[in-house]
């Protein structure tokens, strides 16, 4: 009851909020992240882990400094999501700048699913897969606790479109359906979901249970692979969603040298901004048999 009115309380404020400027929007948002930086302790300390492992280059205070920042953007994700799921088309199209290809999954003569890594972004890139192409959506979900926030989460995103949202939790026939029927897939291929259907494949160096499905899904139904990645910009200026070329040679018979070159691949991306990869992620939680736990 009260975890309900605490959702709806903090609804109205996020649908209040999306009223302004997104300057301003963007001010209060870092400001949220310096609190989450200071109280969210657990996160900030994965997020230190997810850097010390990957980034053992870096020192402890330059760590420190860009766990800062990734605070600094993940305050504003949270705040600007009224923004994604209340502003009108016309100014959603004005401060969501895309490149490439976007409206690939119309023209492929084939089935498409983008590829989206874990970027703070990623619900921009979701929105602009509804305002600037006209193909249906499918994209798996994972369920939230809350039946308030589950109900306004899944609206949220697709609320330009008439696709889909399914479950992580049922079997995948009903997406598979949708694909046949011409829906593109929006695929989130870089998290945790435990060893099933996984192979531990390097992830900046360290092993990292990383699905399989993408590559076996891309290969069963004949889909054009297209990364897509996105970006908050500083201030009022909006955000940037590109559409990269296709991979022509992706997915293969090999699901598991596809998965290490997914990986490799998010690892080019996240040198490029890695101050917006989602780091407070456990991204290194399951691992292979007989290693203790990188977190403990």
């Amino acid at each position: 009851m009260i975890a309900n009115l605490a959702a709806r309380l903090f609804l109205a404020f996020v649908w209040l909020f999306h009223f302004l400027p997104l300057g301003v929007q963007a001010v209060c948002g870092q400001a949220l992240g310096r609190l989450l930086h200071r109280f969210a302790r657990s996160r900030r300390e994965v997020a230190l882990r997810n850097l010390e492992l990957c980034q053992p280059e870096m020192s402890d205070a330059q760590r420190r400094a860009l766990v800062r920042e990734h605070f600094g953007w993940l305050g504003r994700s949270l705040l600007e999501r009224g923004l994604l799921w209340h502003a009108s088309h016309a100014r959603l199209r004005r401060l969501i700048h895309v490149e490439g290809e976007v409206t690939l999954a119309e023209t492929a003569g084939q089935p498409v699913m983008w590829l989206v890594p874990h970027f703070l972004a990623l619900d921009v890139a979701g929105a602009s897969t509804q305002l600037f192409q006209k193909r249906q959506v499918g994209t798996i979900y994972q369920a939230q606790s809350n039946p308030v926030m589950d109900r306004a989460i899944r609206r949220g995103r697709l609320r330009f479109n008439q696709g889909e949202v399914f479950s992580r939790h049922e079997k995948a026939l009903p997406l598979i359906r949708a694909i046949k029927r011409g829906y593109a897939f929006f695929n989130l291929p870089d998290m945790d979901f435990g060893p099933g259907d996984a192979a531990f494949v390097p992830f900046f160096g360290v092993s990292a249970a990383t699905l399989l499905a993408p590559s076996r899904m891309a290969r069963s139904l004949n889909m054009l692979v297209q990364p897509v990645v996105a970006e908050m910009l500083p201030g009022g200026q909006g955000y940037r969603v590109r559409f990269l070329p296709p991979w022509r040679d992706w997915p293969t018979a090999d699901a598991e040298a596809d998965a290490r070159r997914m990986n490799a691949w998010i690892e080019q991306e996240v040198l490029k901004n890695p101050a917006q990869y989602l780091w407070v992620h456990k991204r290194f939680k399951t691992r292979p048999p007989g290693e203790p736990s990188v977190y403990g």
